[in-house]
C-alpha cells in the first residue's frame, strides 16, 4: 500500500544552457530573424527614400522618421527580445544609431 502512496509521475527537470537562454524563445524554437514589425519597416523605409530627396526638408523629416523608429525597434528588442541573442543585437543597433548619429552631427571631435 506505501508503494501507491509514493508512486508520483517522475518529473525530469531540463537544464537549460546558455544556448538555450541566448538562442531558443520560450516555446524552444531557435530564433535568430523574425518577421519584419512595424518600427523595422518604416525605419527601413525612410532609410531607402532619404538619398531621393536630399537637400530638403522631406530628406530632414526621413532622417527623423528612420532614427525614431529604428530606435524603437531597438528599443523593443533590447527589453522584450524574445532571447538574449535578439536582446544584444538591439542593444548594439541602440549603441550604433546613437554613435552615429552623435558622429555624424559633427559636434565630436576626436
Amino acid at each position: 500500500m506505501s508503494s501507491q502512496l509514493n508512486h508520483e509521475p517522475e518529473i525530469k527537470a531540463r537544464q537549460t544552457t546558455l544556448f538555450d537562454r541566448t538562442f531558443r524563445d520560450s516555446e524552444g524554437r531557435i530564433v535568430l530573424a523574425q518577421k519584419p514589425n512595424l518600427p523595422i519597416i518604416v525605419g527601413l523605409t525612410a532609410t531607402l527614400l532619404q538619398p531621393l530627396f536630399t537637400n530638403s526638408k522631406l530628406q530632414t523629416g526621413l532622417d527623423l522618421v528612420a532614427f525614431g523608429a529604428l530606435f524603437t525597434w531597438a528599443w523593443l528588442e533590447l527589453f522584450e527580445g524574445v532571447n538574449y541573442f535578439r536582446r544584444t543585437l538591439g542593444g548594439l543597433v541602440l549603441v550604433g544609431l546613437l554613435a552615429f548619429k552623435i558622429y555624424s552631427s559633427g559636434n565630436v571631435n576626436f
